[in-house]
């Protein structure tokens, strides 16, 4: 048996890992391969070359061709299915626009490591400026009064400020406590929590009640204290006194009351039968009071 696993073929290291190409398949399906900026966002095409011009294209010229023609915006054609080229001619991909700085102080690691303050050189006497007060103080004791010797009196002798002067702007940074913070105060923070459960307008409402409360004690501490008078607007708000009914003015003559002197009908009876007929008929007979033909329909 011992011989038999000797002579047993052993397997082969290499053969258990997969191949390159596989490994590669794998790698493309779990991780998706990211695209770069220059994918997404191509530079602009540079302008087009008398080597690009092809033969029924879109900028295909006829007789002398030059790079000036390639290179105008207003003779350029763009391309169907392809972004606009640009007519500048521009410096190669290598080219840095702006200010380029050589760092030559270390770079990051310096000046993580240590401060590098710069000591304040004391001022000139031209950064300081003349301290005109001084002179014109001095050029009046020694007797100089007209505006002409003043001058040359500042010219022969000329006073500058001194450093501790407020006069002057310093460039020394102020003696300020080091836990100073310059600019404004940030603002607190919106409390989020108390918006959305609308506790400012439980606040507001509390107060409202509490107004109103103190204004109808107020009112009832003033009931209390004296007698309250009615007025007429008041009183008539409890009751209102019936109005009597009087009837319409007649002249004297017409007041006296006389009867009929003469009645067609044998009885009452039959008097309002009558004119319960006559109403009834009024809607189908002509006539200013109802009285003519009857209407035909």
């Amino acid at each position: 048996m011992a011989a038999m696993a000797a002579l047993a073929p052993k397997p082969d290291p290499v053969a258990r890992k997969p191949a390159a190409g596989a490994l590669k398949a794998l790698k493309k399906d779990r991780l998706p391969r990211r695209r770069s900026v220059s994918q997404i966002c191509p530079p602009p095409r540079r302008p087009m070359t008398l080597g690009e011009l092809s033969r029924g294209g879109e900028n295909e010229r006829v007789g002398v061709v030059r790079e000036t023609m390639l290179q105008n915006h207003l003779i350029a054609k763009p391309e169907v299915g392809k972004p606009r080229r640009s007519c500048y001619t521009l410096p190669g991909y290598a080219f840095n626009y702006g200010l380029y700085l050589h760092g030559v102080d270390g770079g990051v690691a310096e000046a993580i490591g240590h401060w590098n303050a710069i000591k304040p050189r004391p001022p000139s006497a031209k950064t300081r400026g003349r301290d005109y007060v001084t002179m014109s103080r001095r050029a009046i004791q020694e007797g100089y009064v007209t505006p002409h010797e003043q001058h040359l009196y500042r010219k022969l002798k000329e006073i500058h400020l001194s450093d501790d002067d407020e006069r002057r702007f310093k460039r020394n940074p102020p003696n300020v406590p080091a836990d100073m913070t310059y600019g404004r105060p940030a603002r607190p923070s919106t409390p989020f929590f108390d918006l959305l459960q609308h506790k400012y307008k439980e606040i507001w409402l509390d107060e409202q009640r509490a107004v109103i409360q103190a204004k109808q004690e107020e009112n009832k501490q003033k009931s209390r204290r004296g007698k309250v008078y009615e007025t007429r607007t008041s009183l008539l708000r409890k009751h209102q006194p019936p109005i009597p009914m009087v009837g319409f003015w007649h002249m004297p003559h017409f007041q006296k009351k006389a009867g009929p002197h003469l009645s067609t009908f044998p009885d009452e009876e039959a008097q309002r039968k009558a004119f319960a007929l006559f109403r009834a008929e009024i809607p189908v007979r002509t006539g200013l009071f109802a009285q003519g033909l009857y209407t035909s329909a």
